[in-house]
Order: C-alpha cells, then sequence, then structure tokens
C-alpha cells in the first residue's frame, strides 16, 4: 500500500509540472489535439472503498440475491416494483417477491418483502405478475392489487400458479388459497403467469410459459381460468417469463406484441428477450413473421418485463422495460458479493413500436429522460478524424457517451471504454464492417464468463448506409449500447478495475470521423 501511495505521489508530481509546461506554452491546454473542439474540465470522483462494482444509476439489490423482474404497476402516483429476492443467499435457496417504489423510475425506495417464501406447503413465490383490480372483478374490493405467482406445489412440486392479493396499496399480499387456481395439467414446464387487461374483449387474458409454447387463457374474475390457445415456437429454448401487450406504430396501427425470455443460440441468435408482432382476436395470436426479433443482442438482458407509462396520455404508444442483468450461465460468478450483494436491472428503457415496411414492425428502445436529471458535468468534442487509434483525454466511469461516427472505407471502428493506464484492459464498442455486425466485446477487462464462450455480443449491422449513431450508457459494472436511436442493444456487464477510465477512439483499415462526441458525466444525487 505504502508503494502504490509512493507511486501516485510521484506520478501526481509529474502531472502537476507537465501542465505547467503545457500552460506557459499554450493557454488553450485543452485542445486535446483535435478539431473545432470544446470541453468544459471535469475532476473524477474516487471510487468509495467497498463499493466498486454497486452501480450508480442502476437498480441494485439491497443486499443478497435478486433475479427476476416482476412487471412494475402504476398506483397511487409512483410505480411499485417486485422482483424475486433471495435473503438467505449464496447458503439457502428459495426466492420471495420484495418490493420498491419510484416516482421516476430511477430513484428507488426499498419497501421489504411483500410476499414472503415458505409460509405455507407451496414453498416460494416464483415469477408472475401483479395488476390493480379496478372493477373489483375478483371480489377483493375495487383498486385491490391481485398477483397471481408460480409456485412449486406440495403436489409434488409441480409447477402451478397461485392467487395473492392486497389490500393496502401492495405493502403486503395474503395467499388466497393453498390449492392453485391453475393445477399443473401435467407437463413439466407451466409457469411465469402475465396478466393484462383485454380492453377490446372485456376480459382479463394470461399468457404462460410451457416449455416451447406459450398457453393463452381468459378470466372474468382472475379466478377460473380457461385455455384459448397455444403459441409455439422452434429452436429457442425453453420459454420463460412471457410478455404479451397492445401497441401503436409510429404508422397508427395498433398490433399486439408477443414476447418471451429465449435462448436463441442453437441458431445464433442471443439469449435474451424475443418477440414478435401480430394479431390477436380474442382467442389465439397471429404473428405478422414467424421468426422472432430480438429486443437486446447483449449477454445480459434476462427476464425483461415491459409494463404502462401510468402517466401516458397517447395510450399504447410507448411502453417501458427493464430485465435482470446476469445469465444463468455465470450468475454466481460476480465479484460484487465482495460488497454484499449479487444482481442489478437493466436501466429502465422507453420501447416504441416502428414501421420496417411490408407488414413488418419492429421495437426501439432509448434510456428514459429521467437520466439526464443525473447529469453534473459535460464534455464535448466536436470532431475528431481517426485512422489508427487516438486517446482523448476525456476519462471516466459512469457515464453516457454519445457520438456519429462516419466513414469512406474500413474494416473496424469503434471506441475503448474503461481503458487501463498501459491499454492493455478495455472493453470495445464499435462496428465490424467486413463483417457486417455491430459488437460490444469484454474480453479484456474484467467479466464474468470464466468459460470464455460469452466474451463478445454481435448484431446485424447494415453497413452500407457507412455512418452510425452509438449512445452509451456506462455504470460501475455494465455498459448498454444504443445502436442507431435503439434499433440494436448490447447489454452486457463487465468488472474493469475502479482506476481503468481511460477512452480510446479507434479505426482499421481507413479514417473514420467522429462528430459531436458528447460525454455526460453521471451521479445519482
Amino acid at each position: 500500500m505504502n508503494k502504490i501511495k509512493a507511486a501516485l505521489l510521484i506520478y501526481s508530481l509529474i502531472l502537476a509540472i507537465f501542465t505547467g509546461l503545457l500552460i506557459s506554452q499554450n493557454n488553450k491546454a485543452r485542445k486535446i489535439n483535435q478539431e473545432n473542439s470544446t470541453s468544459k474540465p471535469y475532476s473524477l470522483p474516487t471510487p468509495a472503498k467497498g463499493n466498486e462494482y454497486r452501480p450508480e444509476y442502476h437498480f441494485s439489490v439491497p443486499d443478497k440475491w435478486k433475479n427476476d423482474p416482476q412487471r412494475p404497476i402504476f398506483f397511487g402516483g409512483e410505480y411499485h416494483y417486485y422482483y424475486l429476492y433471495n435473503k438467505d443467499y449464496p447458503v439457502g435457496n428459495g426466492t420471495e417477491w420484495r418490493q420498491a417504489t419510484s416516482k421516476d423510475l430511477l430513484h428507488w425506495t426499498d419497501k421489504g418483502i411483500a410476499i414472503p417464501k415458505y409460509k405455507n406447503k407451496n414453498g416460494d413465490p416464483w415469477s408472475g405478475s401483479a395488476v390493480v383490480d379496478w372493477e373489483n372483478t375478483a371480489g377483493f374490493g375495487r383498486g385491490a392489487i391481485v398477483a397471481i405467482v408460480t409456485q412449486p406445489s406440495a403436489n409434488g412440486g409441480k409447477q402451478e400458479q397461485f392467487l395473492w392479493y392486497s389490500r393496502n396499496n401492495g405493502k403486503t399480499f395474503t395467499s388466497y388459497s393453498d390449492i392453485p387456481i391453475m393445477p399443473n395439467p401435467g407437463t413439466k414446464d407451466f409457469r411465469d403467469p402475465k396478466i393484462s387487461w383485454d380492453s377490446s374483449h372485456q376480459k382479463w387474458i394470461m399468457v404462460l410459459a410451457e416449455g416451447g409454447k406459450i398457453g393463452f387463457y381468459e378470466s372474468d374474475n382472475l379466478k377460473n381460468w380457461h385455455y384459448l390457445s397455444s403459441f409455439f415456437t422452434e429452436k429457442i429454448g425453453t420459454l420463460e417469463c412471457p410478455d404479451f401487450y397492445l401497441m401503436r406504430a409510429n404508422d397508427g396501427t395498433l398490433k399486439w406484441v408477443l414476447g418471451v425470455s429465449a435462448n436463441g443460440k442453437e441458431i445464433g441468435k442471443p439469449n435474451t428477450y424475443a418477440y414478435w408482432t401480430g394479431s390477436f382476436n380474442g382467442l389465439e395470436f397471429s404473428p405478422d413473421q414467424f421468426e422472432p426479433k430480438w429486443l437486446d443482442f447483449g449477454f445480459d438482458w434476462y427476464g425483461g418485463v415491459t409494463f404502462e407509462d401510468g402517466k401516458e396520455s397517447a395510450p399504447f404508444k410507448r411502453r417501458y422495460a427493464l430485465a435482470w442483468m446476469n445469465k444463468w450461465d455465470y450468475a454466481n460468478n460476480t465479484p460484487t458479493m465482495k460488497e454484499g450483494f449479487n444482481g442489478m436491472d437493466s436501466i429502465v428503457r422507453e420501447i416504441e413500436l416502428n414501421s420496417t415496411g411490408s407488414n413488418e414492425y419492429a421495437l426501439t428502445s432509448k434510456p428514459i429522460e429521467a437520466i439526464n436529471d443525473l447529469v453534473n458535468a459535460k464534455e464535448y468534442i466536436k470532431q475528431m478524424k481517426v485512422n489508427g487509434s487516438k486517446t482523448i483525454n476525456l476519462t471516466g466511469d459512469v457515464y453516457q457517451l454519445e457520438t456519429d461516427i462516419s466513414w469512406s472505407n474500413l474494416k473496424n471502428v469503434g471506441i475503448r471504454l474503461r481503458e487501463s493506464a498501459d491499454k492493455s484492459r478495455h472493453v470495445d464498442v464499435g462496428i465490424f464492417v467486413e463483417q457486417y455486425y455491430s459488437y460490444v466485446n469484454r474480453a479484456d477487462t474484467g467479466h464474468p464468463d470464466k468459460s470464455h464462450q460469452y466474451l463478445e455480443s454481435q448484431a446485424p449491422f447494415d453497413v452500407s448506409k457507412k455512418n452510425v449513431h452509438l449512445k452509451i450508457l456506462v455504470d460501475r459494472s455494465s455498459v448498454e449500447v444504443f445502436v442507431d436511436d435503439g434499433e440494436v442493444v448490447h447489454s452486457n456487464l463487465i468488472f474493469p478495475k475502479p482506476t481503468d477510465q481511460g477512452i480510446t477512439l479507434f479505426s482499421e483499415g481507413g479514417t473514420a470521423v467522429f462528430k459531436d462526441l458528447m460525454i455526460k458525466h453521471l451521479k445519482e444525487s
């Protein structure tokens, strides 16, 4: 430790002398070897000891473990968010529903356990969904919150659906019955109910994950459910955490969207959130195309949920989305447990549905606007030409970086983030022009994958347009990349050393022009 302090002192003295010489020679000391640039000086905060990987602006569990988020609901002027929590991790099993509330989807207040585990013979609550029963269809009172939850029942541990209800604004829930409202029909997988109100047909609709298919069910009272139809999938693994909702596209068309957490590894696709757009006639869902689209191409966006904007004046125009930032292949391999927790979520993003022509529609994503409330400093580069690599004199560990990149002819272009002083450690974000894909590569920084199978996430990219817009969110243990206004997103966990804060622009095989590069330093208020 004394050697480190001495080295830092020597480095500081050298830096001070060097800076003084620069100032004496040229008052434009922050020109950064660029064209027509301006920037605002910013002093980086030193990460608190013992808080190296606790995110600054992403939701993280207060302690122990979290995984699947449950769809937030808007009630009483705020969002109520439930998630699976294990207070006994890593030595005990079983999850329960823990609650947090927020008015802006960025600042959260912990409310403790809402649905406890092992309080009845049906064990612990798994994923499900909650709704506000405004019309008292279930008989628990107007405005009661009703949750339908998968539990491994006393009937041989089968996955079955149980009802819980709350009459105190969602603070705590009461079990309706030890008998399931939806008994297992004899299948291995029968879980993760997602409930929504179908205003067109005036009934509750449920989608349920049943192995390689999604079951559709209807009810008029949330207690008695009747089978409608099934939607079958191929080569995307065992389905989990289904999602079903209505959206209005930018051309005015109303579309139903069916989403699932799926594993597309067999067909070269992500292990995140697959979705289809289509129509629903009250009985069955008809997709526009059989092949699913994907809401995220990273490694760490699983168990995703979408939910209504509680303050939205134009119904169905946009929704919010978030997911668990982890992957079951390495879920327990995290250095954050040294800080007492394992589990964080992606930033809440706004999603919209856009027409892509020929009766095709796709979701786009962008970070919620509230993130701008965390900006405490900005730095800007108007333009920089790069052929090779240029390390810019802007650094950071918690920030949003946004830029436009253009080129005429090259092989590869991008940005190295969280780079070490000796350039040996970094996470790379870029476009591999020769191979037609965008990517995030975490091979040269700390990451959770000991198998080294999941080092570079990739997504198709149309290189014929010869430009790209990147918006990158960097936190202490994550990077989320929004490509071309969120047409593609990569969400990945990273575990860089706290001192690795450099930023380098690079191109291979030609010249790239980086324009309007803006860094917004973010800090929780």
